[in-house]
């Protein structure tokens, strides 16, 4: 692997290890219907603010979240919603695996 395939791996890594929390998962779940401030999102996901910015820096830090600062509040929404492709695809592989247990556990 050449240098400049290693790191355009690299950064794929980098974007899916920042999806790789279920918070996270549900933080990109809920921003596919709408734009979310940071107090919304404390609420839905059931943790602490500090918490919740975290988990949208790491969003962010990766490109798969945009915020935009508007008074006090700070509002969240996908940058790219083709990344919701990739839910499609992990729940093909979640059902792909359930039928392939049912058949063996039959």
């Amino acid at each position: 692997m050449d240098s400049k395939s290693k790191a355009r791996y690299e950064a794929r890594a980098r974007i899916l290890k920042a999806m790789s929390h279920p918070t996270r998962l549900f933080i990109v779940d809920q921003l596919s219907t709408t734009e979310r401030c940071v107090h919304e999102l404390t609420e839905m996901v059931g943790d602490d603010v500090s918490t919740v910015s975290r988990h949208l820096s790491v969003l962010k830090n990766a490109g798969i979240v945009s915020d935009e600062k508007r008074g006090a509040q700070v509002f969240y929404s996908l940058r790219v919603p083709c990344v919701l492709g990739f839910f499609s695809c992990v729940e093909s592989v979640l059902k792909t695996n359930a039928k392939e247990q049912a058949v063996l556990a039959t």
